[in-house]
């Protein structure tokens, strides 16, 4: 049985990641103070509270599934450097939707000639602190790659926030002549919650390094 501890658990997303192992027999949920006997770290905190807990799992050895955001590039150095001491997964949308779209941008990149232009739409609540979202600047990143980006005229994130919404990403590609538009709408947390359960099963007998989505769900 997996023994695991959520860093953040009176959290919106650590309330609802604690009810999904509750609720599954191949889980045991570690409570405060006994992070010791944890195999595996679940963060969905801020990025002071991750960096702290961070220390503690390098000297307990203590694999860490992140998904907390916001973090500045000092702090995601310091996570870089301890990936090099326990394995970890830093994302900030554990989505098998998103993880799929992502994937189907970069295939239909690869294969577009047309110049286009493009526009990331990502809505959330109103209580999400950073903007843009984690997830639009991580479709960002893939779009931007030079072996894809090419014909890419132009690159813009547009943010909202409107009370109610778990989180909406859009990625449109548009000419003259097309428009094409890749969609995921998440309609509770759950799915995040289910994403870093199924992640932090794996990664407890993984080695140190930093790992990213498509090492576990391409697994399957």
């Amino acid at each position: 049985m997996i023994k695991i501890f959520i860093n953040g658990q009176s959290g919106k997303m650590g309330s609802s990641i604690a009810d999904i192992a509750t609720e599954q027999g191949d889980l045991n949920l570690i409570q405060d103070g006994h992070i010791k006997n944890a195999d595996v770290l679940i963060d969905f905190s801020r990025p002071s509270s991750t960096l702290k807990i961070l220390e503690d799992c390098l000297k307990l050895n203590i694999p860490m599934v992140i998904g907390t955001t916001g973090f500045n590039k000092a702090e995601l150095s310091a996570i870089e450097e301890a990936s090099k001491k326990i394995p970890i997964l830093l994302a900030f949308n554990m989505s098998k939707g998103i993880f799929i779209i992502k994937k189907s941008i970069q295939d239909f990149l690869k294969s577009n000639s047309n110049k286009l232009k493009c526009t990331i739409e990502e809505v959330h609540h109103t209580e999400k602190v950073d903007s843009p979202s984690g997830t639009a600047i991580e479709l960002k990143n893939v779009i931007e790659k030079a072996d894809i980006a090419k014909n890419i005229s132009s690159l813009n994130i547009e943010s909202k926030r409107v009370q109610g919404v778990f989180g909406i990403h859009k990625v449109i590609f548009s000419s003259d002549s097309d428009y094409i538009e890749f969609k995921h709408e998440a309609l509770s947390r759950k799915v995040f919650a289910e994403g870093a359960i199924e992640i932090s099963k794996l990664i407890s007998s993984k080695s140190p390094k930093m790992y990213e989505l498509e090492d576990f769900f391409n697994a399957e």
